[in-house]
């Protein structure tokens, strides 16, 4: 299934959060997340994410598709998943 993944957490477990999704899915720009992953993989990752966020301060957004065949993907400006982070490893 592709899935894209976005999140506003707190700055005090945003770093978690990052790291998690770093794990699962390939980082497209500040908060967002893209990847194929089995159905498997996507509760794993909600499970801990879960185990991370507050839900009253904290928020993720998993969009699913069976597939990304009718997907378009439109870029402007800067390719920010071409650049090399050294944020968080």
């Amino acid at each position: 299934m592709f899935c894209i993944a976005v999140y506003d957490i707190n700055e005090k477990r945003v770093a978690k959060v990052l790291k998690l999704f770093r794990q699962y899915l390939h980082w497209i720009q500040n908060s967002v997340f893209e990847g194929h992953l089995s159905p498997g993989q996507i509760d794993d990752l909600i499970d801990k994410a879960l185990e991370i966020i507050d839900p009253e301060e904290d928020s993720i957004i998993i969009y699913i598709m069976e597939t990304d065949k009718y997907l378009e993907k439109l870029n402007f400006g800067i390719d920010k998943s071409r650049l090399t982070s050294n944020f968080i490893d």
